[in-house]
């Protein structure tokens, strides 16, 4: 492949609305988009999650994301938040990240972050675990974006202004990009 795809990942703390975010902004946009792998992975595990299966769902990501690449026309998709939430989970549960996944931090870049900020109510799901730590995990989103030097934008707000404030970001993104 010769042309260079845009990766723009929607990215955040659990319960901020990436997987419905990601979904307006593939729909509006009429682009592809990558979903979160780990929750598919997570919702068949049967047993505590292990660093095995943190290895796994990076494995699993990466090539759900390799396989909509390869198979798209257009110039740019959104990712349904990326293998960095890997490095964070991991470091929370197990104290370390799995070299695999720190070597692909160097090696596997996205063009643009939307950081979804913690203003929208926790939402119970059997797949989140931190509900009293919503601004820990949103610090450890922000250092580990700085720490990747990434090109990244908050985005706030609620319902339609929540999504019209992404569409505002990428679309300056896009722009700059011209």
């Amino acid at each position: 492949m010769n042309r260079k795809i845009k990766k723009i990942a929607v990215v955040g703390p659990e319960s901020t609305g990436k997987s419905t975010m990601a979904k307006q902004l593939s729909k509006y946009y009429n682009v592809p988009w990558v979903p979160e792998y780990a929750r598919y992975y997570c919702a068949n595990l049967t047993e505590a999650c292990t660093l095995q299966d943190e290895v796994n769902m990076f494995y699993g990501q990466v090539a759900l994301e390799d396989s909509v690449v390869e198979n798209m026309e257009g110039d740019f998709l959104i990712c349904d938040t990326t293998f960095v939430t890997v490095k964070i989970w991991s470091d929370a549960f197990f104290g370390q990240t799995p070299e695999v996944v720190l070597e692909a931090l160097k090696q596997r870049e996205y063009d643009f972050y939307v950081l979804l900020d913690i203003d929208l109510p926790w939402e119970d799901d059997p797949l989140r675990d931190f509900p009293n730590q919503r601004e820990h995990f949103m610090q450890v989103w922000h250092d580990e974006l700085k720490a990747l030097n990434a090109n990244y934008k908050l985005v706030s707000g609620v319902g339609e202004q929540r999504l019209d404030n992404a569409i505002k970001v990428i679309d300056e993104f896009l722009l700059s990009k011209i």
